[in-house]
C-alpha cells in the first residue's frame, strides 16, 4: 500500500470512528447510548430515549459519514493515484471505524446505516435498492434487524447486476454484507429463538 492510500485509508478509519449516537447523546444532554437499552450506539437504540431528533440525527450522521468517506476518496484521491481499490479499501475503513471506534474504545455501532451511506457514494442505484429492501422487510416484517439483514445479503445481489462482477465494488459489497450480518449475530440468535422484538421494541439492527 502507497503512503497516499494509507494515508486516505487512515482518514476514512478516523471518520468511521465519529459516534454520532455518542456524540449526540452528549451533545443533548442524554445519556450515553452504551449503557442503556441494547447497549449499541446506534439510531435504534438512541431512540429508546424517546428523543427522535436525537435518533434522526445519529442516522443521518452514521450515513452521512460513510457517504462522506467514500466520495472524498472518489473526488480526490485519483489526484494522487488512488484508484477504485484505494477507494473499496477506504470504504471498508469507514465501515470498520463506525464498528471499532478508536475515539470510543473500539465499542461501535451495527453499520446499517453507515453501510447505506457508504453504498450511495459508490452507486446511487445500489443504495436505492437496499435502502428499499429494508423499507419493504420493515413494513412486511417489522422487525428491524430481520429486514437489515434481508438487505445486506441481497446488496451482493444488487451489486451483481448494478456493478457488475467485474467491479472491484462488487467484492466490497460482499465484504460489507458479511460483516453487517456478523455484527447481527445476537440478533440472529434471538431471530432463531423467537425472542427478537419487533420495531419499536428492544431489537436493535443500528
Amino acid at each position: 500500500m502507497t503512503t497516499t492510500a494509507f494515508a486516505f485509508v487512515l482518514a476514512a478509519y478516523l471518520i468511521g470512528s465519529l459516534s454520532f449516537a455518542v456524540i449526540v447523546s452528549k451533545a443533548m444532554g442524554m445519556d450515553d447510548p452504551r449503557n442503556y437499552g441494547s447497549g449499541n450506539p446506534g439510531a435504534t437504540n438512541v431512540l429508546r430515549s424517546g428523543k427522535k431528533l436525537a435518533a434522526a440525527l445519529t442516522l443521518l450522521g452514521d450515513g452521512a459519514k460513510g457517504w462522506v468517506a467514500v466520495a472524498l476518496a472518489s473526488w480526490l484521491g485519483p489526484r494522487y493515484g488512488l484508484g477504485e481499490q484505494g477507494i473499496a479499501l477506504c470504504a471498508l475503513a469507514v465501515l470498520f471505524g463506525h464498528m471499532w471506534p478508536v475515539f470510543f474504545g473500539f465499542k461501535g455501532g451495527k453499520g446499517v446505516a453507515t453501510a447505506v451511506g457508504i453504498l450511495f457514494g459508490i452507486n446511487a442505484w445500489l443504495a436505492l435498492a437496499a435502502l428499499a429492501t429494508w423499507l419493504f422487510m420493515a413494513f412486511v416484517v417489522k422487525i428491524s434487524s430481520l429486514s437489515a439483514i434481508i438487505a445486506c445479503v441481497l446488496v451482493p445481489v444488487y451489486a451483481f447486476f448494478i456493478l457488475g462482477p467485474q467491479s472491484v465494488f462488487f467484492g466490497t459489497c460482499i465484504i460489507i454484507a458479511i460483516v453487517v450480518v456478523h455484527r447481527h449475530k445476537s440478533n440472529l440468535i434471538k431471530l432463531m429463538t423467537g425472542q427478537e422484538d419487533k420495531i419499536g421494541g428492544k431489537g436493535d439492527a443500528g
